[in-house]
């Protein structure tokens, strides 16, 4: 189970049984009524304040909230328990005024709904059952419960009270209401609320999950708050690969906030059973800005997993090869542009050839990492029957007429051939090439497939080539004199990629450092902040973007440029929350984040990056 909640501490959405899939929540409201008020609504009131961060080294939220005019305090905790799927939201509300409290804890909660699996309200077990043909959303406390409003609630939820005849109903929202009685001047009142999940099954009776919630309702919170505690503590320890204890200013505190962060986030997106991973929680269902976040995108996976391997996690990165990637490659040898975590296809709108091409580097990598040659014989011939796809891709380069050709680029919103696929496809077939390498001696008593091999080689690096050819001719403008990310003529962030990570040029060759030195031109914004290519007009344009700074700072490191590297890092953690976050891109009138809060991709790029510049010794 993952929960997201907005910076005032609003549940926005509860995913389960997998970390992107699904969704159930349209809204969940909570909120107070202290004596003749109406509802307090705990999250949007305008006597509000609100301080929200997590516990130390954990993924237990909480989030403060003072109410000014009643002259109360509510600390709010959100935590998961470890073994079973239920959210314990702990509210602990402290009397501050010289005047006693009567009060009221109000819950108002509207679920997804369709036509296929329409929501209906159920009240029992002194909580609230919303359930679907699929499954049941089980909202209760140990509390005694006062009221509920299976009908309508929106017709009175705002008066605080609340309560009609029906029990049960077919409305998609409905409410209920726990009396918690007087809070004296001084005195404090502690309130807890769970959110079960309940899938319904071959199994499935009534009885079960009534006796479920009255099972949970046993359960000692405080032992499950220190135990989950415990456990990320543990977890983050166990992870924490790389040393950062000679910072010891608020500077590398704030690295070490993001790094910390990282590790912890990396968890709650990534599914243990397949390991893909999800680029971020989900923003935007209804698609009004862009085409949706949560789901795998096999190149951003492959980016995130490589820094996974650097805190540690080299188990989830080999799931995520041996169990997501298997399972959701093509007959053809391709992997299509994203996926749900648990490895069935997700909505997409074309075809990205790096995203195969960074699957036969992704392996490589984890490879160079571990130095596990099982796991590279392992995938083996996954990597072979995407580098059969690529081969065809690349025969035929010079008539991009041809259909196969009109692959989308690195940001999903060009076709044609591009320079940063052409670089990936480059780099696919160096790493196969040295996974031959390595792995012919294991193939020494079998001659039909050393003969293979020996054959697959020659194509290979005809095709490298080729490749390199075709980018030299065709991609790099003699009229500005530095690469183009297309025929289109733009200058684009993911040039890089010929150099950094995918070696096709070196960082200094003469043509790489024409193309830097352009970048810094129309790319680099007055803040410090790089966009991904001219003219971006994603979510209104002019951002730039956290992972362009920090494969920028890459880049530099490789050619020694230290300074430069260091500057540009320093702008993505000048930009993160004081609590770990990285964004997708940064408002530059405001320096704040912007748009996704913990994107998968610029977390990982933090992680890449700094590691390089530990090992240089420049932090």
């Amino acid at each position: 189970m993952v929960v997201s909640f907005s910076k005032t501490g609003e549940m926005l959405r509860l995913m389960y049984p997998n970390v992107d899939y699904k969704q159930f929540i349209d809204f969940f409201h909570v909120g107070i009524r202290l004596n003749d008020s109406g509802m307090i609504y705990l999250h949007n009131d305008v006597n509000n304040t609100y301080k929200q961060y997590y516990v130390e080294d954990t993924n237990i939220l909480k989030t403060e909230i003072y109410n000014s005019y009643f002259n109360v305090n509510i600390i709010q905790t959100d935590f998961v328990l470890l073994k079973e799927p239920v959210l314990v939201r702990r509210f602990e509300i402290a009397n501050n005024s010289n005047l006693e409290l009567n009060l009221n804890f109000l819950i108002y909660s509207c679920l997804l709904s369709n036509q296929n699996n329409q929501t209906s309200g159920y009240e029992k077990v002194d909580g609230l059952i919303q359930y679907t043909h699929d499954y049941n959303f089980c909202v209760f406390s140990k509390e005694k419960m006062l009221s509920s409003q299976i009908n309508n609630s929106k017709e009175n939820i705002m008066d605080g009270v609340i309560g009609d005849k029906d029990y049960i109903g077919m409305s998609n929202d409905s409410s209920i209401s726990y009396d918690l009685g007087v809070i004296k001047p001084g005195d404090k009142k502690k309130f807890e609320l769970f959110v079960y999940v309940q899938e319904n099954d071959s199994k499935y009776n009534l009885h079960e999950i009534e006796n479920n919630i009255e099972r949970i309702k046993t359960i000692d919170t405080e032992r499950e708050y220190q135990s989950v505690k415990n456990y990320w503590r543990k977890y983050l320890k166990s992870h924490s690969k790389l040393s950062l204890k000679q910072i010891k200013n608020a500077y590398g505190q704030r690295i070490e906030a993001i790094y910390n962060r990282t590790i912890l986030l990396f968890s709650l997106l990534t599914n243990q059973s397949t390991g893909g991973v999800s680029a971020g929680i989900e923003v935007d269902e209804e698609k009004t800005k862009c085409g949706r976040y949560s789901y795998c995108w096999p190149r951003d996976a492959v980016f995130i997993t490589g820094a996974m391997d650097i805190i540690g996690m080299e188990k989830e990165t080999e799931k995520f090869y041996k169990i997501f990637c298997k399972n959701t490659q093509s007959k053809n040898g391709m992997w299509e542009q994203r996926f749900y975590t648990d490895g069935r296809l997700a909505p997409s709108w074309g075809y990205q050839i790096d995203e195969t091409a960074s699957v036969v580097y992704g392996v490589y990598k984890h490879y160079e990492k571990t130095k596990d040659e099982k796991f590279l014989k392992d995938n083996l011939k996954m990597c072979e029957k995407a580098v059969d796809f690529l081969l065809k891709y690349v025969e035929d380069i010079d008539n991009n007429e041809k259909k196969m050709h009109q692959s989308y680029d690195i940001w999903e919103e060009n076709e044609g051939i591009h320079t940063y696929s052409l670089a990936s496809i480059y780099s696919a077939f160096e790493c196969i090439v040295k996974m031959y390498e390595i792995l012919k001696p294991s193939f020494e008593n079998n001659r039909i497939k050393l003969e293979k091999i020996r054959n697959e080689e020659l194509k290979l690096r005809e095709g490298l080539v080729k490749i390199k050819d075709y980018i030299n001719k065709n991609l790099y403008s003699t009229e500005q004199n530095c690469f183009i990310r297309s025929k289109d003529g733009k200058m684009d962030i993911s040039l890089l990629g010929l150099c950094v990570p995918f070696k096709v040029f070196s960082p200094k060759e003469k043509h790489i450092t024409n193309t830097v030195e352009k970048m810094s031109m129309l790319l680099r914004t007055y803040t410090g902040g790089y966009l991904r290519y001219e003219g971006d007009g994603y979510m209104g344009g002019k951002n730039p973007w956290v992972i362009s700074n920090l494969w920028l700072a890459c880049y530099y490191l490789e050619t020694g440029e230290n300074k430069k590297a260091k500057e540009c890092f320093d702008f993505a953690v000048a930009t993160s929350l004081e609590n770990g976050m990285l964004a997708e891109q940064i408002d530059n009138s405001t320096m704040k984040p912007a748009w996704v809060l913990g994107l998968g991709w610029s977390h990982a790029m933090f992680i890449i990056t700094l590691e390089k510049l530990l090992n240089k010794g420049l932090i």
